[in-house]
Formats: structure tokens, sequence, C-alpha cells
């Protein structure tokens, strides 16, 4: 249903604040419906035609647009300028897709795809003397356009006008009733066919015009500039209104409404055309309408090149004697592509999509591709097929723990062949193994990890496979806890780790054998041996050796000899169930401290400040608890001798 009449809503309902910067070409025009009821004005069909790339979207630009809106607004003015209805709110009564695809061989496949949408509002005016404008201005045109500055900043104006009593005011307006897609490629000539229509029969004059901004200093909303529209946008040189995309030859436009023209440069161009109404009887001018439309000028030029891999070596599993050939070529849209495969056989094909040929046997078969046979852009080349399928690559592995030989056992097979060389690959530095015959094979990891084994299988018949399974090596790290030394009848809590499964031996004072920590009642000398194991089965020793002295106590020799031969070099006591070491302090004969310590396995190496320290007799001072809690404290005196 026709939407109408005068439309007395504030714009201020309605604001149209975003960029839409896919808004690429537009016109407005209008239909005479007859006299009102009351026979003083007359009632008009208005039209505006927008045009968007359909392909277009915003992304992240802020404020940015990527479809229609819906309603847009138009104004109504005198000829001097004088508005006349408060906004006029035009609906989208319809949309169009508009789509060109190149379906040409010898060129590279190129779209259009835009979009035209109609909005229409009915308005009533009175007939004047010098009529009236009625106009639709707006931010902003495409992206980098190649004829106009900072187009996704510049404005567009479409208008129409509607003749005085002078005239004819119940004229209908020329407008641009062919709305189509073209693709345009660069130095190839194109022609379309840009004639107007008009319901009158009118005398209608062609010429390409200036496009029009929108006469606003910000162009963030539509614009209410009264007329005259004769601001142009800002062309780039050489371009302007009469030559918007140059060429050779140029663009024109004939008296009949032909676009002609060879482009010389690809890229976007605002394109605009002015048709010139006559009345066919008076020859009175009725006025100028004009149309704004994006050309797009594309690349199109592809070299045809016949391409697919020179060598298939068929080295399937599937021992069938199907092989499967891609097509890798680069032509036109609608190329075809024809193929002989050296079995006797051939096909001819637009797809490039790849596909199985079956052949007879096996063997080595000749191919060959020839793009767009029989035509000037054609190109060929021949490759070789080589049929011998049913080669299945496998490995075993036996064992799971580090340190032990992990045995590899080839278990691949190949029916149309002869598998001539392995290569193994344990996943370390320096683990691969020379190519050769070897189906089987050990290996011996130094640590548990995940690794990577790959076999690499090659054959008789140019063909190479390689299969890759991830192994884990599992470890067990076994401690039995350092070396000790107790007093006599002084427990000792055990320190196995390293696994899941703990066994001791001898068994003798242990409160349970069979776990990590148990604890060890006993007065003689005796070395612990402690198997670790995991759930995988992985296993590993250690041992740890417990002394018995009279205790508590503290032994401190009274010399040391730091000479550096292994012998007596470092100053250290040897506690005798003693359970916490408070200080262990040496000083010169000038009460300096030279050494501090509670490592009583380190003990001092005859040093003082990273120098050796002279010959002489130094005083010691220590503390420490027994295991019973009974504070120790001990000093003395220790000779260094060189």
């Amino acid at each position: 249903m026709k939407r109408a009449v005068f439309l007395v809503l504030s714009c201020c309902l309605f604001p149209i604040l975003a960029a839409g910067y896919h808004i690429i070409g537009g016109e407005i025009y209008y239909k005479t419906l007859g006299l009102n009821g009351d026979k003083t004005r007359y009632r008009y069909l208005i039209t505006l035609k927008l045009y968007r790339d359909a392909d277009f979207t915003c992304g992240d630009r802020q404020g940015c647009i990527d479809r229609f809106e819906n309603p847009v607004t138009a104004n109504v003015f005198t000829y001097n300028g004088s508005k006349v209805l408060s906004s006029v709110y035009l609906y989208i009564e319809h949309t169009r897709p508009l789509i060109d695809t190149l379906k040409n061989p010898c060129l590279a496949p190129q779209a259009q795809h835009l979009e035209v949408a109609f909005y229409t509002a009915e308005i009533e005016l009175a007939p004047v003397a010098g009529g009236y404008y009625v106009a639709s201005q707006r931010c902003c045109r495409g992206e980098k356009l190649n004829n106009i500055y900072d187009s996704e900043h510049e404005g567009s104006t479409y208008y129409t006008t509607i003749p005085g009593t002078e005239s004819r005011p119940n004229n209908n307006s020329a407008y641009f009733n062919k709305d189509t897609s073209i693709v345009i490629c660069n130095a190839l000539p194109f022609s379309l066919d840009y004639a107007a229509y008009d319901e009158d029969g009118d005398s209608l004059t062609y010429n390409l015009c200036n496009a029009l901004t929108d006469g606003s200093s910000t162009n963030e909303s539509n614009s209410t500039t009264p007329p005259p529209y004769n601001t142009t946008v800002r062309y780039i040189p050489p371009y302007s209104g009469s030559n918007p995309m140059g060429g050779r030859p140029g663009i024109s436009i004939s008296s009949g409404g032909l676009i002609t023209c060879t482009p010389n440069m690809p890229g976007k161009y605002v394109v605009t055309v002015c048709v010139n109404e006559y009345d066919r009887v008076t020859k009175q001018f009725l006025g100028t309408h004009s149309k704004d439309i994006l050309l797009t000028v594309f690349d199109c030029q592809t070299k045809i090149i016949a391409s697919f891999p020179p060598v298939l070596n068929n080295c399937t599993e599937d021992p069938a004697l199907h092989v499967p050939i891609s097509n890798s070529s680069n032509a036109g849209f609608t190329s075809t592509y024809y193929w002989t495969f050296g079995d006797g056989t051939d096909t001819l094909t637009d797809s490039k999509t790849m596909f199985y040929h079956q052949y007879p046997d096996t063997g080595v078969y000749r191919v060959k591709l020839v793009v767009n046979p029989g035509l000037a852009c054609t190109d060929s080349m021949q490759g070789e097929v080589n049929n011998y399928p049913g080669l299945v690559a496998g490995f075993t592995s036996t064992g799971l723990c580090r340190g032990d030989p992990i045995a590899f056992n080839d278990t691949s097979s190949y029916r149309y062949g002869h598998i001539i060389s392995h290569i193994w690959d344990f996943g370390v530095s320096d683990s691969t193994v020379t190519p050769g015959s070897q189906q089987s094979l050990t290996h011996t990891f130094t640590k548990g990890d995940v690794y990577t084994i790959s076999l690499t299988l090659l054959t008789d018949k140019n063909c190479q496979k390689t299969v890759t399974k991830n192994l884990r090596i599992y470890e067990v790290n076994p401690f039995a806890g350092n070396d000790t030394i107790l007093a006599r009848g002084q427990p000792l809590v055990m320190q196995g780790s390293g696994g899941d499964f703990y066994s001791w031996s001898p068994s003798d004072g242990l409160s349970d054998p069979l776990i990590a920590r148990p604890v060890l009642n006993y007065n003689r000398d005796i070395v612990f041996k402690l198997r670790v194991s995991n759930e995988q089965g992985c296993f590993g020793y250690a041992t740890v050796s417990v002394k018995y002295y009279t205790g508590p106590e503290i032994y401190i020799p009274n010399a040391f000899t730091p000479n550096g031969d292994g012998q007596n070099d470092r100053f250290r006591f040897i506690p005798v169930g003693i359970t916490e070491y408070k200080f262990f302090r040496i000083y010169n004969r000038w009460g300096v401290e030279i050494y501090s310590s509670t490592d009583f396995r380190a003990g001092w190496d005859g040093t003082y400040k990273g120098m050796p320290a002279p010959v002489d007799t130094y005083i010691w001072i220590l503390q420490g608890t027994d295991y019973t809690g009974k504070v120790i404290q001990k000093k003395g005196t220790v000779t260094l001798i060189r």
C-alpha cells in the first residue's frame, strides 16, 4: 500500500546518523497520480532508488551500516529554495539483486553483486509558478573510489524537478528503468544501455555530468540543503563529470543513451548521467534528471596454465586401481578440460574438482591435460601415473621402560611391489637409523617421556610412505635416602621414593620392608638395597648405608689439610644422634668469623673470602639438638695444615 501525503513528522523522530559506505548510487523521480479530492493539489508518487554493494560488510567500523536504511528522507523546496513540507519519509517498497558473473574461458573469473532498493511515498503539492525540487541528500559514497577524493566522507544529492504552472505541473519525470550489474574488464571494450524511460513520450537527450555532493559541512546525517544543486564532488584529476573514468577510447554516451568505453585502469568509478526532458510538441524544456552509479573495472587478464601433479604415485593402502587426479590449472570461468589417461580413454569436463580414474591394470601411464581445447587461449601439460597401490605401512613395539631395549618390528606389506628400504626415527637427536632392510631392531631410551616414532618405507615402484606413532616410555627413579650415622638405639624413618612399589632387603630392623618409609630400629652397621617399581613393571635399585656410633655425640677432628689431594681437605664434624643443627662457626685468633654453616656435610674448605686462609689454629663452636631433645654445645680448636 502506498504511503503518503503530508508527512508532518519531525526529522528528529528518525535520526539517521550512520555512515552508509555501501550506498554506491541512486536517483529520485516522480509520477503524477492526478488531482486530490478538492482539485487544488496534484498527487505525486515519489520514488527513490538506491544501489548498494551487496558484498560490502562493515567489520569493526564504528557507526557503519551495511544494509539499506528504512525509512530514508526527502525534502521538497520551491524553485527559490523555500521548504514547503516537513521531511518526507520514504519506505522500502521492494529490493532486487543485481548480479553479473564474467563467464569467459579466456579471462579470470569475476563477479559483480549489487542490490537496488525502491523507496516510495506520496505527496500533494499545489501547482505554483517555477515548480518544485524534490531532493534526497545523504552521506556517504563507496570506499576508495578512483575518481573522487576521500569518497568515504563525500556526500551525495539525488533530486528531481516538478514543472510549475507556466509549464506542465502534471508531468511524469523521465527515469532510468534499466537496473543491471555488469562486469567490466580493464583494456576490453564494454557498452551499457543507459537509456531512460518517459511515460509522456517526451524528447530525451543525454550527457555525462557532475556527481553532486550534499552541500553540508559535516556528512554525519542526511542533509536538507536547498536548491540550486550545483556543488559537485571533488574529482581527482584528470577525472571529471564529463570524463569520470578515462579510457582509450574514453567513456561517452550516445544520443540514444548507450555508454561505451575501453577502460585503461582498474578501479571503482562514480559515473553520473543526466537526461534532459523536452515537450515533444512545444519543445519546451521540462527539467533535468540525473542518476549516479558505481562502475567497477576489474583486472580480468589471466594466463591460462594447465597444471596437475606431474608425477602421480598411487601408493594408497587400498589395492583398487582407481587413481585420484587433481586439477590446479589457472583458467577462466567457463573453461573446459580435456584429459587423456594413457589407457585409451579420455574425458572432457568443465569441472576442476578432483576425480578418480579407474585403470584396467597396474603400470605406468602417460596422462595429458588440455585447457580450452580449440580456443586461442589454450595450454596443455603431460604427466605420469605410477599405478602400484596396496602399500600398507605399520609397526609394533614391545617394551615400556627406560633403560630396557625396546623391540620394534615392521608389519608393513605391499601388494604390487617390494619394500626395499626402511628408515626408523625414534624421536630423539641422532636416533635416525640409516636406510636399509632392517625390519626389526631395538632401541634403548635414556629417560621416560612420550616419543614420536616414525617408519618411512621406500619401494621399488617409487612409492614412499611414513607411519608415525607416539610411544610412552615409563621410568622409575629409585632413591633410598642419604647415607646416615645414628646413635645406637636411635630410630630412623627410611626415605624411599621414585616409584609405586617398594621392597627393602635385608628386612632386619624394619617395621615393614614393603613400604617407602618404614621405621628402622637397629644397632649394627648395615647396608640396605631398595627395589623400586611402578605399575607398568619398570624397576630400579638404590642403596643406603647406616652406621652406628656411641652417642648422641658430635665427633670433631683437631686438624685438616686443604691441599687438594682428596684426603682430609675439609674440616667438618660427624654428628651421631643429632637431629637439628643450630650453628657451626669458625673464628680466627682475632675473633673474626670466617665460616658459618648448619650443613655438616659441607664443612670448611680452608678459604676466607675466596682466598686460602693462612696456616694457623682456629676456634670453632657449634650447637645442636639430639634425638632426645637435649641441647648439645661444643667448642674447641682446629689446626689448618698445608
